[in-house]
C-alpha cells in the first residue's frame, strides 16, 4: 500500500512538498494516528496545529455526520443558519463585531488586507502600504506571500503585489522609521510559527497598538496558528493585553475541516459593501457546523485551560530534562519551539518518528511542537523522556 501510494504521488501529484515522510495514515483517535502498516504514532504536530481536538473526536464526528446527511452546501446568495450562529459565537467570545468566513488562513489574510485598504479607500485617503515583519508567514497566494517576510516564499513569483514593507520583529524604532503618510496597516503574528516559534515582546506589541491609534493605522493580527486555544487563551492577543482592529484565524477553527475567518471591529468591518468581497465555499453549512462543534467541545472539555496548564508543564519539563541540549525552549501554551544547540532538528525529528512520535522541524535547529489541546501529563512525559534519550544518544 505505502509503496503504491508513493508511486502514484510521484506520477500524478505536483511535487511541491519535496520528499515527504514515508507514512500513509489510515485512522486517527485522540492523539494517536495509525498508518497503513498498523503502526500507531503519538501526534504532537496535529496537522500543523489544525487538529486541536485530536483525531476523530466523537462529538465532532457526530456533528459532521448529521450535517452531511442534511446539507453540505448552498450558497451565500441565501442565509446560512450555521454561518450566522458561528459568527455570533465568535463575536460573543471576542472583542470583535463582525465576521467573514473563508476557506483557509491565506484567504482570511487576503480578506483582512483588502478590508484595511478598503477602509481608507472609502475615505478618499491614499493609504495602502502595509508593514509586516521579517521572518513572518501569512500565506502562499501572491499577496499573502508578498506580506510574508521570507524571500524564499515569493522570489519566483515577481512581480509581486506592491505596497508591503518589512521590518524586524521587536524593533520599534525600525518600525517607526518605516511609517509614512501612505501607511494603511501593521500586520503581525504574535508568535511567528514558521520561523521557529518566536513570540513577540509584549512591549513591542503594545507600542504597535499605540502607534496605530495615534497615526490612524489599522492593527491586524494574524492568529491563523495561534488562535482557537492554542496558546492558552482563545486568541493570543488576549495574552498581550491589546485589542487589534482585525484578526484572522483558520487551522484549528474547524477541528480538521477547512475554514478561515476574518474578525473585525464595526468601524472597519463596515467598509465592505455588497460586492466588495465574496466566496463560493467560505462559510458553508458543513464548515461552519465544524466550527460550532469545535468551539462547543473546547468549552465543554475546558481545553483552553488544559492548553495553558499543559503548556506550562510541557515547557518546564523540557527545560528540566533537555536543557543541556537546547539553547532555548520558547512559546506560549501548546505552541512550543525547541532551539537545539546542534543543527540536527531534522535528524531528531526522524528519530522521534522512529520512536512513534510526530513533531515538526523548522530549518536546521528548531523542533516545533503543536499537539492537540487534549494532551495529558502522561503524554508529555512520554515524548520528553523519549526526546531526552535520543539527545543523550541512548536511543
Amino acid at each position: 500500500m505505502l509503496e503504491k501510494i508513493i508511486q502514484l504521488d510521484k506520477s500524478f501529484y505536483m511535487n511541491t512538498f519535496g520528499d515527504r515522510t514515508p507514512l500513509v495514515f489510515e485512522k486517527g483517535s485522540g492523539i494517536e494516528l495509525t498508518d497503513s502498516k498498523g503502526d500507531v504514532y503519538k501526534d504532537f504536530f496535529a496537522g500543523i496545529a489544525v487538529n486541536a481536538l485530536g483525531h476523530s473526536h466523537p462529538k465532532l464526528v457526530s456533528a459532521l455526520r448529521n450535517q452531511i446527511e442534511n446539507l453540505i452546501h448552498t450558497s451565500s446568495v441565501y442565509y446560512i443558519k450555521n454561518q450566522a450562529l458561528l459568527a455570533e459565537k465568535l463575536c460573543m467570545k471576542t472583542c470583535f463585531d463582525k465576521v467573514f468566513f473563508a476557506n483557509t488562513g491565506a484567504e482570511a489574510n487576503e480578506g483582512a488586507i483588502k478590508l484595511a485598504r478598503k477602509y481608507f479607500y472609502n475615505q478618499g485617503k491614499d493609504k495602502y502600504e502595509i508593514i509586516t515583519l521579517n521572518k513572518s508567514f501569512h500565506g502562499r497566494t501572491i499577496t499573502t506571500a508578498t506580506a510574508t517576510g521570507q524571500e524564499k516564499y515569493k522570489t519566483p513569483y515577481a512581480p509581486l503585489t506592491p505596497g508591503f514593507i518589512h521590518v524586524d520583529a521587536n524593533d520599534i524604532e525600525g518600525l517607526k522609521k518605516s511609517l509614512s503618510k501612505n501607511t494603511c496597516a501593521i500586520m503581525v503574528e504574535l508568535i511567528q510559527g514558521e520561523s521557529g516559534v518566536r513570540p513577540l515582546d509584549e512591549s513591542f506589541v503594545k507600542e504597535i497598538r499605540k502607534i496605530c491609534d495615534d497615526e490612524d493605522i489599522i492593527f491586524i493580527v494574524d492568529e491563523v496558528q495561534t488562535g482557537i486555544g492554542r496558546c492558552g487563551k482563545l486568541f493570543a492577543y488576549e495574552l498581550y493585553g491589546v485589542e487589534p482592529d482585525i484578526i484572522t484565524c483558520a487551522k484549528a477553527l474547524g477541528g480538521g475541516v477547512p475554514i478561515g475567518a476574518v474578525l473585525a471591529k464595526d468601524f472597519v468591518a463596515d467598509s465592505f459593501k455588497p460586492g466588495d468581497h465574496g466566496t463560493t465555499f467560505g462559510g458553508n453549512p458543513l464548515s461552519c457546523r465544524a466550527g460550532l462543534a469545535t468551539l462547543e467541545i473546547i468549552d465543554e472539555e475546558k481545553l483552553i485551560e488544559n492548553a495553558s496548564e499543559m503548556g506550562d508543564y510541557f515547557m518546564n519539563k523540557l527545560s528540566e530534562s533537555i536543557g543541556e541540549y537546547a539553547s532555548e525552549v520558547r512559546g506560549k501554551g501548546l505552541m512550543i519551539g525547541i532551539e537545539l544547540k546542534k543543527n540536527n532538528a531534522k535528524e531528531i525529528c526522524k528519530e522521534l518518528m522512529n520512536k512513534k512520535y510526530l513533531v515538526g522541524a523548522v530549518g536546521d535547529s528548531v523542533l516545533r511542537i503543536v499537539p492537540p489541546l487534549i494532551i495529558t501529563k502522561e503524554d508529555i512525559d512520554g515524548i520528553v523522556n523519549t526526546l531526552k534519550n535520543i539527545l543523550k544518544g541512548d536511543n
